[in-house]
């Protein structure tokens, strides 16, 4: 395990996520309504669109490309969509969030990158480096 000091559970907004560059790409970091922390690879396994800007409802994250919905513990799609992304292991500790930047699920490594001409169509885009916190 590899696990790192991310700060304070509000530096994360609540039904959001801050995106923070991990080893092997970007990962976003999602706080629920019930202060519940999750973590997965910054890329829906569709057509790899940015998770961390999709709408947080429960415990799932719906993609603001092609509303695929993404189980935040497993990162796995449900519903009668397939596939999944990077999942890692987070915890709270007095406050504090921590990032084990070790995988529990590794991303397919043919998961395509956002389509830039789609994300403009939805409004969003790719954490630009400065968006990015390095860990």
């Amino acid at each position: 395990m590899n696990w790192v000091k991310l700060g304070a559970l509000e530096t994360i907004p609540r039904l959001g996520a801050r995106v923070v560059a991990g080893p092997n790409g970007d990962i976003a970091v999602f706080r629920t309504a019930a202060d519940g922390v999750f973590a997965l690879a910054d890329r829906c396994p569709h057509k790899g669109g940015p998770l961390s800007q999709g709408i947080v409802h429960g415990e799932r994250v719906t993609c603001p490309l092609h509303n695929w919905v993404i189980d935040l513990a497993s990162g796995s799609a449900t519903g009668p969509d397939t596939g999944c992304t990077g999942a890692y292991r987070v915890r709270v500790d007095q406050g504090q969030v921590w990032l084990d930047l070790d995988p529990v699920v590794s991303a397919p490594v043919h998961a395509a990158a956002a389509d830039p001409e789609e994300a403009a169509e939805a409004g969003t885009q790719a954490p630009t480096p400065a968006q990015r916190e390095a860990v």
